[in-house]
């Protein structure tokens, strides 16, 4: 099968997780070094946002991201550890059409090689309709190591879903 090239930029929404960023009491990197490391030509952040860490408010964000901005990715930060609090990766599996857990994967071994404490971490990834959801650490150091591990990928495996790539042989 012959190969679509993509030639609009995929629709990006950034959520940012934290108690304490959503209360104006601690500034939020994370979020920002997230959309200082797509690249503007194959990505465009539509939606950006701080969040508490309440289940249900980032079930309904993540939720309005997929089906009404038509997000083709929403990258998460923070809310991925053991911290009661901490309950992103159970929003993000509540809106799950399909799990996509090889990417979480990935950041967890890649992350193994720079810390061991990297396997504490919980994200998923996911997906719901034609969009991707991937929960990054919370933590702008992490958050860098993390996506541009990913960034490559991310592109085939978007492309993939949103039906402009077929072949996925290498050769």
């Amino acid at each position: 099968m012959e190969q679509k090239k993509h030639n609009q930029k995929y629709r990006v929404g950034i959520v940012t997780l934290s108690d304490k960023g959503f209360k104006g009491e601690r500034e939020d990197l994370s979020g920002p070094k997230i959309k200082s490391l797509l690249p503007t030509e194959k990505y465009e952040v539509v939606s950006y946002c701080i969040l508490p860490d309440d289940q249900k408010t980032i079930e309904k964000e993540l939720c309005r991201l997929a089906d009404e901005e038509q997000c083709a990715l929403i990258l998460t930060t923070g809310g991925t550890g053991f911290s009661k609090r901490d309950v992103t990766p159970e929003a993000t599996l509540a809106v799950a059409d399909r799990n996509a857990p090889g990417i979480a994967e990935a950041i967890r071994a890649y992350s193994l090689t720079i810390t061991p404490r990297a396997m504490l971490s919980r994200g998923a990834s996911v997906i719901r309709k034609q969009t991707l959801i991937v929960n990054l650490p919370g933590s702008p150091k992490a958050v860098e190591e993390s996506l541009t591990y990913i960034l490559d990928s991310l592109s085939h495996g978007l492309d993939i879903l949103l039906g402009t790539a077929f072949e996925c042989a290498r050769k």
